[in-house]
């Protein structure tokens, strides 16, 4: 079965091509026939990278200001037609989607019909910046392919039984029960994938049981969070109601004074919307530094003198450590802490600033085994012989299409 997962982000679009014949065990990865991404869509410099396994050419090309839809049909097209007589087309037998959003209704993968995309677009405005890429990608496969199974997964559902206390707001019952306001949780397939994965390489030895281990996940990217998990369940997630709450990220302010909204709107004369934009685009990293929301950059701009550069990462790396602490307290302890994303897998001296004073926790970063770790690798990074730091490199789309493949199985 040829199953192809559709990523959408709210400026990004990664997407796989997966072969898989039989269900493998995480130790034998599924073959990829081809995978790619687009960065900084809708912007005239955005650019399709796409490459192949074997027999066809991988290619850049510029895509200027294509929508998420009309990116999506250009690499559909490029999967289906024949490139010569010995290179025929690729058949897709199945998509999967990953949507960011899916409140209490969706909590296991679900066969996308009309009903479904109905539900899905309700919820678009809890996360608009990702549920509307993920509805994009969904009726442009739908156009093109329209008698392929589409399975919509949820970036909430790994977080469906949190714990009422984890999971509702102060707000009166009546308010929230009726309007399902309470904290879902994101990166879910990311958790997910990332604590099976550890659970199979710490399965190896006998010492350790995963099902009794306290583990916090920092899945640390331009969106940011941390996850406590505990008997393979999250117990506690840093992003609640919307992906706004919890960390510093990239453009989005992460946890605020609600009284600080209210100000805005009448000290300020704000509208919602601005607010809005506000929160989720010109803060976070970017607002800290008045330079960027890139990492990289500020690690740069930081190591020339760049004072609020230099703010933002401190500010960044404190946020992730003090929320490592509450879970740490909320488990009952520590026995593994676990860096994942594109910062938390990356960078060697934002891990390092991050566990900066959790020795009464236990957990030291060994700094060779820090600057040696390549990212790509699950690697053990603690001082000691006792490895309670870890990369684990994330695979949200290999669990998309895992997922996908036991479904249509059933």
């Amino acid at each position: 079965m040829n199953i192809l997962v559709l990523n959408a982000g709210s400026s990004s679009l990664k997407f796989r091509l997966f072969k898989i014949s039989t269900l493998r065990p995480l130790s034998e990865p599924e073959d990829v026939i081809a995978s790619g991404h687009v960065e900084r869509i809708g912007q005239a410099d955005a650019q399709l990278n796409l490459s192949f396994d074997v027999k066809r050419d991988s290619y850049q090309q510029s895509v200027g200001t294509k929508s998420v839809s009309e990116l999506v049909q250009e690499i559909i097209q490029q999967f289906t037609k024949p490139l010569a007589v010995d290179q025929p087309a690729i058949s897709i037998d199945a998509v999967g989607h990953r949507i960011v959003h899916g409140g209490a209704r969706f909590f296991e993968p679900i066969l996308i019909d009309d009903i479904v995309l109905k539900h899905i677009r309700d919820l678009t405005e809890l996360a608009p910046l990702h549920n509307h890429s993920g509805l994009a990608g969904i009726e442009a496969v739908r156009g093109l392919l329209p008698h392929v199974h589409n399975v919509a997964l949820f970036d909430t559902a790994f977080h469906h039984n949190l714990p009422a206390v984890a999971a509702r707001y102060g707000l009166p019952s009546v308010l929230s029960d009726r309007l399902q306001l309470r904290r879902y949780g994101f990166h879910g397939i990311s958790y997910r994938y990332v604590s099976e994965r550890l659970s199979l390489i710490l399965k190896r030895d006998l010492t350790k049981h995963f099902n009794q281990m306290r583990m916090i996940v920092c899945h640390l990217g331009n969106g940011a969070s941390v996850c406590a998990i505990q008997n393979g369940q999250s117990i506690d997630t840093s992003m609640g109601f919307t992906p706004l709450e919890g960390l510093i990220m990239g453009s989005r302010s992460g946890d605020i004074d609600p009284g600080l909204v209210l100000h805005l709107l009448r000290a300020e004369n704000m509208t919602p919307d601005q607010v809005d934009d506000l929160l989720n685009h010109q803060s976070g990293l970017l607002g800290l530094s008045g330079k960027s929301a890139d990492l990289r950059e500020l690690e740069i701009a930081a190591s020339l003198g760049h004072q609020a550069s230099q703010l933002a990462l401190e500010c960044f790396a404190y946020r992730v450590r003090k929320y490592i602490g509450a879970y740490a307290a909320a488990l009952g302890g520590v026995d593994t802490l676990v860096f994942t994303g594109g910062i938390g897998q990356n960078s060697v001296l934002m891990r390092a600033r991050i566990c900066q004073g959790l020795s009464f926790l236990g957990l030291e970063i060994d700094e060779i085994r820090n600057n040696e770790a390549n990212g790509k690798e699950p690697v053990a990074i603690s001082a000691g012989d006792d490895p309670m730091i870890w990369i684990v490199p994330t695979d949200e789309e290999r669990q998309i299409a895992r997922e996908v493949f036991l479904l249509l199985r059933k």
